[in-house]
């Protein structure tokens, strides 16, 4: 397994909004980032070490503006913090490895799992299907491999 981590190279090529969010806990503005309505079969990883995060194959539209998934692709990859800010509880989602800030996790999904993973377009990167295996990411392609039928 690679090690995905936080070098001060990755931080240093993150855009103002990347750093903001997943640097100094930020949150995008619902409705502008780029992958909410990306529907394209793909995995995404953490914008700043690489890590898997999320398959596109749990990924729903649940209104409310941020990128939602049901579950992590590799839940050793995500860890979850309470979070008080604001005047409210939460349970802040971050990645394991570089400690990026992704979101926050609510138990209003669909199921199966009933939670709903609202992450920010600007912790993500996304790896298409077609380019999983050039990107390192090849262990993944199963996922989006249609069933053979039966003979």
């Amino acid at each position: 397994m690679p090690n995905y981590r936080k070098t001060k190279e990755a931080v240093a090529r993150l855009t103002p909004e990347q750093y903001r969010v997943t640097q100094q806990n930020g949150t995008e503005a619902p409705g502008t980032g780029e992958l909410l309505h990306n529907h394209e079969p793909g995995i995404y990883v953490d914008i700043v070490s690489g890590e898997p995060l999320f398959a596109s194959t749990d990924k729903f539209d649940s209104g409310t503006g941020w990128p939602s998934f049901v579950r992590p692709l590799e839940k050793a990859n995500v860890t979850e913090h309470t979070d008080t800010s604001y005047g409210m509880t939460r349970v802040e989602v971050r990645s394991a490895n570089a400690d990026s800030h992704l979101g926050h996790l609510f138990d209003d999904g669909p199921g199966p799992t009933g939670l709903r993973y609202c992450i920010n377009s600007a912790s993500l990167r996304f790896i298409p299907v077609a380019k999983l295996e050039e990107a390192g990411y090849g262990q993944y392609k199963a996922l989006f491999e249609k069933a053979k039928p039966a003979r």
